[in-house]
């Protein structure tokens, strides 16, 4: 059993009696977000119900360090399932540490017909396990969700945005969305296990894109590193600026005003915020939804966090970025991004020609899939020259997408 799982049943007693959360059992209404807190806990979204659910799942047995290489997970997933194809919708993605599984939060329903949620664990050989959400009990509620009435587009609830990502630090689980207040940009803190209810920060950042300060959109993706010795949330917003915020600054009923270091480019929303260490760096990794994702450095990271802050606008077209300089990767329209292991990613992305949704590894430091092209390498006749510098990386990375007899 997990150490957070350990020590909630110390505290079950208490945290079901108490404001943050329901004392029965409770469906699982509704899945947008989900990560880890350690190995065997996964946290749980449920915008429907205004509940974050921890949830108890089966320990790491220790990963394979196998890559993935699943090019219709859809079909695999509504095979084990018993649904149609059409019927699924993909929330988000959480690999849980150790054991290099994939846990996959979908939407199952099409049409007008009823919606219901499902957390499913797949393998790198592509075995599904539906994860038993009947009987959620460690649960924490968001008292302050938007209105029911407040709809964008005509059809997407507001509510739908009341947690956009969540990650777990020391003890505590920190939330970004969407808020009933008048500064609806909200960060929200709990402690855990489960006692009490959240610390809840509004927000305002200043968007170089925009030329305005901004306090409704919420973050949409984040991190945690330490940077200049303090522990501070990265976190990135639609369209896309990026800011840094002191987690010591998040405090209840506080207002904070988050420092914008970097304008990343217009038109794209934040498809995951991933940091690692490759090598004696520390990165962190930003996956956009239409463009290429952007490498940082931590170094980069603190210097930007360590001047003033922009407060002024981009100079469209013509510059469109500002503040950090990110190097550009070719990790293009991934839906969802994670850590695999210390040499892998693993993306959750739609094929360009058939649309099939895919989950597949990628290579830290190369950041692409040598299957996804056709270049002069790949002619049967290619010779490479000696000490070509290539080389070696083909070899891998045919390899681990599967194609071995093509390692030459």
């Amino acid at each position: 059993m997990s150490k957070l799982a350990l020590s909630s049943l110390f505290a079950a007693g208490a945290a079901l009696l108490c404001a943050a959360g329901p004392a029965a059992a409770a469906p699982l209404l509704s899945a947008s977000k989900i990560t880890f807190g350690d190995a065997g806990t996964l946290f749980i979204a449920d915008w429907k119900a205004a509940t974050i659910y921890a949830l108890d799942v089966p320990d790491a047995k220790g990963g394979s360090g196998a890559p993935y290489n699943l090019a219709d997970v859809q079909q695999t997933i509504a095979a084990a399932l018993k649904q149609p194809v059409a019927a699924l919708r993909f929330e988000d993605l959480a690999v849980q540490p150790g054991s290099e599984t994939a846990y996959v939060a979908l939407t199952i329903g099409s049409g007008a017909g009823p919606r219901s949620a499902a957390i499913v664990a797949i393998d790198h050989t592509g075995k599904v396990r539906r994860v038993d959400t009947h009987a959620l009990r460690n649960a924490a509620a968001i008292t302050d969700a938007p209105s029911k009435d407040l709809k964008f587009w005509r059809t997407l609830p507001a509510q739908s945005l009341t947690v956009t990502d969540m990650k777990f630090y020391a003890g505590k689980l920190y939330v970004a969305g969407l808020s009933n207040r008048s500064f609806a940009s909200t960060l929200r803190v709990y402690d855990y296990p489960f006692k009490g209810a959240a610390q809840t920060a509004t927000v305002e950042m200043y968007h170089p894109v925009h030329n305005e300060i901004e306090t409704r959109a919420p973050i949409r993706a984040m991190s945690i590193m330490t940077i200049g010795g303090e522990p501070t949330l990265v976190a990135a917003y639609t369209c896309t600026p990026l800011v840094t915020i002191p987690l010591s600054a998040i405090k209840d009923g506080a207002h904070i005003v988050a420092k914008t270091i970097g304008e990343m480019g217009w038109g794209s929303a934040p498809a995951g915020l991933v940091t690692y260490k490759l090598g004696d760096t520390d990165y962190a990794l930003l996956a956009n939804s239409s463009r290429a994702a952007d490498l940082l450095s931590l170094n980069e990271l603190a210097s930007g966090a360590a001047k003033p802050g922009l407060d002024r606008p981009i100079d469209w077209p013509a510059g469109p970025y500002s503040g950090v300089k990110a190097v550009m990767t070719p990790i293009a329209a991934v839906m969802r991004i994670d850590n695999l292991n210390p040499m892998l990613l693993l993306a959750l992305r739609r094929d360009d020609a058939s649309g099939a949704m895919q989950l597949v590894s990628i290579p830290k430091g190369v950041y692409l899939r040598l299957s996804d092209f056709v270049n002069e390498y790949d002619f049967p006749d290619y010779v490479y020259p000696a000490g070509d510098k290539f080389r070696d990386f083909h070899k891998y990375g045919r390899t681990i997408e599967g194609y071995p007899e093509l390692a030459r």
